[in-house]
């Protein structure tokens, strides 16, 4: 068993080497941008179905973004963690603030890789939920709700390493959940990494289109 992974890539194929019983399952792969899509090309292309961005933004506590009270995804979810913003002493205003500006950079990508989205209707079959990993797990969690909401009829949530804790949460609100490294001690995500740099923008752009032309390309 790997202990660490060079990079998201890499972290992809050990994820997707666990994932052969969906290969028939798999109606999309939903990537968490930006750091889940390389994980989820791996997964795709293991799959071979088709590649999606599912565009989810957390809501950083105002001077601790690192630290998340909550999380939007597409299609209008709002997650919050009431206990974190009555601790914290949040304003309602600060929240609100938060949540428009997060809601900017959600509108921007979902427009900015448009382009390179295939038409999938989520409604059938298996969709899976990827990322390059777990922290609080507050984004995945608002992935899920909105996924569900969209009406999918089965749910898998898989990612390459989460704390031990994870599997009992999601496992209480995904179909499946799917994970290489679940250590006790967990600090972050990019700990488990040798190369945890940014996935810009471009990258994730050049990735869609290279795994949609060859699901387009074959009798998927």
């Amino acid at each position: 068993m790997i202990e660490r992974f060079r990079d998201r890539r890499e972290a992809g194929r050990w994820l997707a080497n666990t994932m052969d019983h969906l290969t028939d399952q798999a109606n999309v792969v939903l990537a968490l941008p930006r750091g889940g899509v390389p994980v989820g090309l791996e997964v795709a292309h293991r799959l071979h179905a088709p590649l999606q961005v599912f565009v989810v933004r957390k809501l950083g506590v105002p001077g601790h973004e690192e630290y998340a009270m909550g999380a939007i995804a597409s299609g209008g979810v709002t997650l919050l963690n009431e206990e974190v913003i009555r601790q914290l002493r949040i304003s309602r205003s600060e929240v609100e603030f938060v949540i428009a500006r997060e809601n900017r950079e959600l509108e921007r990508r979902e427009q900015l890789y448009s382009g390179e989205q295939p038409q999938v209707d989520i409604s059938r079959g298996t969709v899976i939920l990827v990322d390059d990993g777990l922290a609080t797990g507050s984004t995945m969690k608002a992935a899920v709700r909105a996924v569900r909401q969209r009406g999918a009829d089965r749910i898998v949530v898989a990612v390459p390493v989460a704390p031990a804790s994870a599997r009992e949460e999601f496992e209480a609100i995904a179909d499946e959940f799917i994970c290489v490294l679940e250590p006790e001690l967990f600090y972050a995500v990019g700990q488990w990494y040798e190369n945890f740099s940014q996935t810009t923008d471009d990258e994730v752009r050049e990735l869609l289109a290279a795994q949609n032309q060859v699901v387009s390309g074959s009798s998927f």
